[in-house]
């Protein structure tokens, strides 16, 4: 069999491959995966700064000390607001990569960036409205949307069989930003003072122009790649992107989520300074970030579901743990339990998108699908879904700052929000048993057959 050519035209204004088959081996091994290798390189980089412009309201909100006039309830709510519209941002997003072309939309997401730096650079100090806060924090959230076309972008270049490992290196290097904006912050303040936000803004702004550049020079648009209004409109109607989207609540919402709050919650519940609450916050998503490819390594080895099932498992027992620092009011016990959940968020953020393609490839094997017809509706179907998927998953992070709102609002303490998150992970672990571990007789017998007529190992205990 002849390797497809990969030929790269100038046309729309871009770098584009017109051919591009992955699943073919003896592709993958002379030309694909050093393209693909490439692309996943400099898609890290944009993201990476993506997603610490997109939580950059976690550290600002460190700097608002009680000249600024505004209560922690309100900060939970200011840095809600970026969660949600970086939630929403990832439905364009996602279909912008086809519309554009991956390395052009990368250029592009990665120049809008410079809008909300600019804007905070622009309004931070004392005295600037509620209203004009709850705005700038709002338009941090094409930060957000980095992370949906960069996923939909770097699915489309790996085979199945490297998904797991590329889609966790991707998100993980992605969200390494999250700590290192925390951790810029706590230079900022441990050296110049609480009284100098501007600092940290300034030193994105560059970064910014730099990640737009690298990705115009070094990146490919994939022409074979293209919106599909059909397969849009499957993966709705599919119940197992819902599913997803639920148990990526639960990974990814919970790791976002407490990023967001992570400092704030320090602030509130045990009367840190900003420069000790700044100087324990980025610990925690440092963990979860670097440890989010292991989780799609272990997927790829083990899979997904089981590595998911088992995280949910370690996750109640974290947030126990928590629960009951909270109680006995022991930060040392509630530090190593909270940076228990960031690293067990990161594990299940890498399995958990390990599972999508391969759970829309499992369907086409049962459809009667084999080789690359079945590769090729994996494909088409996971990546349709995967915007969604990680849109709704996005929203836990909004839901986890509205619940610690409202529980210190109440009560002064986040134990019942931790609660009330306990309670959502057994729900998880339930339902990745329920639907992708437990099998009646039927089923196996079914999936039996599917695996000696393709020769193939997969069935959804298996993705």
């Amino acid at each position: 069999m002849t390797a497809p050519t990969t030929t790269t035209a100038r046309r729309k204004g871009g770098r584009w491959i017109e051919r591009w088959d992955p699943e073919d081996e003896t592709f993958w091994r002379d030309t694909g995966e050093r393209i693909a290798r490439r692309n996943l390189l400099f898609s890290v980089l944009s993201e990476h700064i993506g997603f610490s412009i997109w939580t950059l309201w976690s550290v600002m909100v460190l700097f608002m000390g009680p000249e600024y006039g505004i209560d922690p309830a309100g900060k939970f709510f200011l840095i809600g607001m970026a969660t949600l519209v970086g939630s929403i941002a990832r439905v364009p997003y996602t279909f912008a990569v086809a519309r554009f072309g991956g390395r052009n939309w990368t250029v592009i997401s990665a120049l809008l960036l410079l809008v909300p730096t600019a804007a905070a650079f622009a309004v931070m100090e004392p005295g600037t409205s509620y209203t004009t806060f709850m705005v700038v924090s709002a338009l941090t959230g094409v930060g957000g949307g980095n992370f949906a076309s960069s996923m939909t972008n770097i699915n489309s270049f790996f085979p199945l069989r490297r998904k797991g490992w590329a889609l966790g290196l991707n998100a993980g290097g992605g969200n390494i930003g999250v700590p290192v904006v925390q951790l810029i912050g706590l230079l900022v303040i441990g050296t110049a003072g609480a009284a100098h936000p501007r600092i940290v803004l300034g030193v994105y702004i560059p970064l910014i122009i730099a990640a737009a550049v690298c990705a115009a020079l070094f990146m490919d648009n994939l022409a074979p790649v293209k919106n599909d209004t059909g397969a849009a409109a499957e993966a709705v109607r599919d119940r197992h992107t819902w599913i997803m989207a639920v148990l990526y609540i639960g990974t990814f919402g919970s790791f976002i989520g407490y990023s967001f709050a992570f400092g704030l919650v320090l602030q509130t519940q045990f009367g840190r300074t900003p420069l000790q609450a700044a100087s324990l916050t980025f610990i925690g998503p440092l963990l979860g970030s670097l440890v989010r490819p292991v989780g799609g390594k272990l997927a790829d080895q083990y899979g997904g579901a089981r590595i998911t099932l088992w995280n949910f498992a370690a996750m109640a027992v974290a947030t126990a743990v928590v629960i009951y620092a909270s109680l006995i009011e022991s930060m040392g016990v509630f530090l190593v339990g909270f940076v228990a959940l960031f690293l067990l968020t990161g594990l299940g953020n890498g399995s958990t998108y390990k599972m999508i393609p391969g759970i829309f490839q499992a369907k086409a094997l049962r459809k009667g699908m084999a080789g690359e017809a079945a590769a090729a509706y994996g494909r088409r179907l996971s990546g349709a879904s995967m915007g969604l998927i990680g849109a709704v998953g996005a929203l836990g992070g909004l839901a986890i700052n509205l619940a610690f709102r409202q529980s210190f609002q109440s009560a002064g303490t986040g134990t019942a929000a931790f609660v009330v998150f306990l309670v959502f992970y057994a729900v998880c672990f339930t339902l990745t048993w329920a639907v992708y571990l437990r099998r009646t007789a039927r089923e196996a017998t079914r999936e039996d057959a599917v695996t000696e007529q393709t020769e193939a190992r997969l069935s959804y205990a298996e993705v």
